[in-house]
């Protein structure tokens, strides 16, 4: 009789033990993975700072001018047409280079503009705007080739050839940013960089809590909210809609805003009419080559 009394006692107590230790496990893991989504909270919406200094683009810059010295130097004595043109090609460069420092020394930067134009000129003199999203690591240059528009595609700040390319605009778009839609374009890549963070606004909770652009340039700096971010096909859209036209314009805008998709994120309250100066941020989608998602925001009123 004892013997039955203590076995039963120590089944009772072994089953406490097990359904105690499964409560724990539960709750322990459930513990961890809140702290997790917590640090993923907090590292996503911490500030954002330059992912490239100006040190270090000036520093990628000389290097690679060295390594081209030196290659050169392997090479055959080039013929003296090949030096005169060389010469001309150098030239024209420079002259760029000084066009754009001029530029700076005669003010047209604006007392106070974080961006230094005048050092990003001597890495690059294509540079003519900088942005910056908010709650994202996106905080670059914009580019503009003069004659090439896939130029910066497939081409970094500092010449070289390879990822990760630039974030850069056509010239079919002004400097300004007056035109009523200003197309901005750049990699999604794998590490987090360049246009990857536009990803973030897929998620609604984000595109509801952050809804800024800042875009400077030398004599400006422009404010913008974001009122839409989308996944939509991968034609060009400069080519597909004549956005100088405000009939078309207008249709364009109100297409996007009666657009309803689950892959859709929209800023309620807020309208845009062909009144409004808008920018297109442009990115890639993985595995997805016909898609592109779009991140747009409206110019406040400054």
């Amino acid at each position: 009789m004892k013997q039955s009394f203590l076995r039963k006692v120590i089944v009772y107590t072994a089953s406490i033990l097990v359904v105690c230790a499964v409560v724990g496990g539960i709750f322990g893991v459930k513990l961890l993975k809140e702290r997790a989504e917590q640090k993923a909270l907090e590292a996503t919406y911490a500030a954002p700072k330059p992912v490239m200094t100006q040190e270090e683009m000036e520093a990628l810059y000389d290097q690679h001018k060295k390594e081209e010295d030196e290659a050169e130097k392997t090479v055959e004595e080039p013929t003296e047409e090949a030096v005169a043109e060389e010469v001309v090609e150098e030239s024209t460069e420079e002259e760029t280079a000084e066009e754009a420092l001029e530029s700076t020394e005669a003010g047209a930067v604006y007392e106070g503009c974080p961006v230094d134009f005048a050092g990003m000129w001597k890495v690059n003199p294509d540079v003519y705007a900088w942005i910056t999203v908010p709650g994202t690591s996106i905080d670059y240059p914009i580019l503009q080739h003069p004659t090439d528009n896939t130029y910066y595609l497939n081409y970094n700040i500092d010449g070289s050839y390879g990822y990760p390319g630039c974030i850069y605009t056509e010239n079919m778009n002004s400097k300004e940013f007056t035109d009523n839609n200003t197309v901005i374009y750049g990699h999604n890549m794998k590490n987090g960089t360049m246009f990857a963070g536009l990803h973030k606004y897929e998620d609604a909770s984000f595109f509801e809590q952050n809804s800024k652009v800042y875009i400077y340039t030398p004599d400006k700096e422009l404010s913008y909210t974001i009122f839409a971010a989308y996944i939509y096909d991968d034609r060009h859209l400069m080519y597909s809609f004549n956005f100088a036209d405000e009939a078309v314009y207008s249709t364009y805008l109100k297409d996007i805003q009666g657009m309803r998709s689950m892959n859709a994120n929209f800023r309620e309250g807020l309208e845009v009419t062909s009144e409004d100066k808008i920018i297109t941020l442009v990115t890639c989608i993985a595995n997805q080559a016909d898609k592109r998602l779009l991140v747009q925001a409206v110019l406040d009123e400054n």
